[in-house]
């Protein structure tokens, strides 16, 4: 006699825009995030409505930063190792030969515009089905991936993403601020999933859902915990920032902007709770009252 056991394997997705979780994607195990980049930040109908996306290396591919610059996106990811992504994918729209033997950064060949120009029609096409929502960024991806590489299409938006990533790559090496905002942007990313995590251990990090349908609920359920947190944790220092500008506490007000929300020493995950009563409202005046008597410390600072 045998027995068969069905598991259902996924990850959730999500874009952190300033420390606030905009929506979420779940995702097969099995299949690769670059392909949703698009669609999750086109599909976001929140009011924040960021222009640049920074990710990890597993969020690149060889299309994004095409399709996003033609959506008005900037893409800015972080390479675990700028040299070698230079030295490999660096281009020109001269011979490398023309730039001299000198130059401490020479593309790897020249961009051939006739790639392109022929396919641009159809590349166009293809980004007029994303902007309808006809089809999705994962569904072109896969499709570009099924034809043979000679494909004209394929090696156009791959030519022309080529194109954008040399201008990054070109203005990462040259800006101290764009590394440092690109760093920055994922650490606020890694913190808000720490606090998922000790918001998901309650249940010793065991998993309470078997179908995908339970996934979603329970994903958005712990990003609706999630956000409640940010949004207590800022309107404290909201006030907090309020009242040490009206008391002209300059110091105290310019590092209280550096501190994150993210932050949940305060927060009780564990015990058994009542909701069947109505609670006492929260007196956010008598919190501040408190904490204005704490000075900042710089290692609270983000």
């Amino acid at each position: 006699m045998s027995s068969w056991s069905i598991v259902f394997c996924a990850t959730v997705w999500k874009p952190v825009a300033n420390h606030v979780p905009l929506n979420a994607e779940v995702i097969g195990a099995n299949e690769h995030e670059s392909h949703y980049v698009f669609d999750i930040l086109f599909n976001n109908t929140t009011d924040i409505q960021p222009e640049i996306h920074s990710t990890d290396t597993h969020g690149t591919n060889e299309v994004n930063f095409a399709i996003l610059h033609l959506f008005g996106y900037q893409f800015a990811p972080r390479y675990k190792d700028i040299h070698d992504k230079v030295s490999q994918s660096l281009y020109g729209f001269n011979h490398p030969s023309q730039y001299g033997e000198d130059m401490l950064l020479r593309p790897i060949r020249k961009i051939n515009p006739d790639l392109i120009i022929p396919e641009w029609e159809n590349i166009q096409r293809i980004m007029v089905s994303l902007a309808l929502k006809t089809t999705t960024q994962s569904i072109i991806v896969s499709k570009l991936s099924a034809y043979a590489r000679k494909n004209k299409t394929r090696r156009a938006l791959w030519e022309y993403d080529n194109i954008i990533r040399s201008l990054y790559l070109l203005d990462y090496i040259d800006s101290p601020p764009l590394r440092s905002n690109v760093q920055r942007a994922l650490n606020r990313g890694e913190n808000y999933h720490q606090l998922r995590r000790a918001v998901s251990y309650a249940n010793f990090g065991k998993l309470r859902f078997k179908t995908e349908y339970e996934q979603q609920i329970w994903n958005e359920c712990a990003r609706l915990i999630t956000n409640c947190i940010i949004y207590y944790n800022t309107t404290i220092l909201s006030n907090l920032l309020s009242y040490k500008e009206g008391t002209g506490d300059v110091k105290g007000a310019a590092l209280l902007k550096q501190i994150s929300p993210v932050a949940w020493q305060h927060i009780n995950f564990c015990g058994r709770y009542e909701f069947s009563q109505m609670s006492e409202a929260i007196d956010i005046d008598a919190i501040i009252h408190q904490l204005a008597q704490v000075p900042v410390q710089q290692d609270m600072v983000m």
